[in-house]
């Protein structure tokens, strides 16, 4: 898709002063990161239900700031701003809302992002870690997680826990919510991870089960990270990981899909999945492949490795205090 974006109020000198970032691991894998506000809850997602408002369980989105429903690739490369430094990024992200003990949503306070790949080149983008190592497809999108339609079937737990940071935290890799806030007193953070999936089929953008065009690297018993032969092509993974502070409540916290009408509860946290739907500006989303995750950059705070970096939008604060919103009316 053709760009007519005049880039110049949406770049600044990387840090002020156009310094490069440090290797992440030479050789081995670069990463490109950044950091979200929440954009806005609804009933909707538009990859399980596109077109359909309402439908889905109650969502917070981040990145693109228009998706609703009926987005698609184009409404999203065309149409709205993003809490994601800025509408370069106008990817859609989206988990499930927290909610409080009162029915209300606990809007996060900053979403860290970043994706990691080997660079194009190393031995990891060769058999037989992979076939090959290839940029983001244009339009890719799946969710990743637990699995609401099939429990049995969720993502590996692994790439998915809780943490707490702060003051008088116990900072950890927890794989329950409940373990997460034993150490997380009020004023400290609790932290939802989750890691996507970082190979794909080379064929499909989505699949009917949003899921299957995509799959982990497996160890397995030879000691090495490959991907499998039906998914062969190495992606940048994603890392999502939404900041809660707690305000005194946190025990009675639970994602909106932990507890739905007509299924039975499930332990808070226990739920937790997310959705990606890939929106970037093409140009930026090359250069920060071409220079973040080819030449094993660290990049942060949307640095794009050569330069330049992202610029916040006015007003952008990534570090807000836990806000509580009541949740929007759901269509009918």
């Amino acid at each position: 898709m053709a760009t007519s974006i005049n880039y110049s109020p949406y770049l600044v000198r990387s840090w002020g002063t156009g310094a490069i970032p440090r290797s992440e691991t030479a050789g081995v894998e670069g990463a490109f990161r950044f950091s979200c506000e929440p954009s806005h809850n609804a009933y909707d997602d538009p990859i399980v239900y596109p077109g359909q408002p309402g439908k889905a369980h109650l969502h917070t989105f981040f990145g693109n700031t228009g998706t609703n429903a009926n987005s698609t690739y184009q409404s999203l490369r065309t149409s709205g701003e993003s809490s994601c430094n800025n509408l370069l990024n106008r990817s859609a992200y989206w988990i499930p809302a927290m909610m409080n003990g009162s029915g209300r949503v606990v809007m996060p306070n900053m979403i860290g992002i970043y994706y990691k790949r080997a660079p194009q080149g190393s031995k990891f983008c060769a058999p037989p870690y992979a076939q090959a190592c290839l940029p983001l497809p244009r339009g890719l999108r799946y969710l990743f997680g637990y699995n609401m339609n099939d429990p049995a079937r969720s993502d590996p737990k692994l790439m998915r826990w809780f943490n707490c940071d702060g003051p008088g935290a116990v900072s950890g890799r927890f794989a329950t919510m409940a373990e997460a806030l034993r150490g997380c007193p009020a004023g400290a953070r609790l932290g939802a991870i989750i890691v996507g999936p970082n190979c794909w089929n080379g064929k499909q953008l989505d699949t009917p089960d949003h899921r299957s065009h995509m799959a982990y690297q497996d160890w397995g018993d030879w000691g090495y990270p490959r991907c499998p032969s039906t998914h062969p092509y190495l992606l940048p993974f994603f890392e999502a990981s939404a900041w809660y502070t707690n305000d005194g409540t946190a025990g009675a916290w639970h994602f909106s899909s932990d507890r739905m009408a007509g299924m039975p509860n499930l332990p808070a946290g226990t739920s937790f999945h997310a959705d990606w739907f890939g929106a970037w500006d093409d140009i930026t989303q090359n250069t920060w492949t071409a220079n973040c995750i080819d030449k094993s950059l660290s990049c942060t705070g949307g640095d794009l490795g050569m330069g330049l970096q992202l610029a916040m939008l006015a007003g952008y604060r990534y570090n807000n205090l836990t806000n509580l919103v009541a949740p929007p009316v759901r269509p009918q």
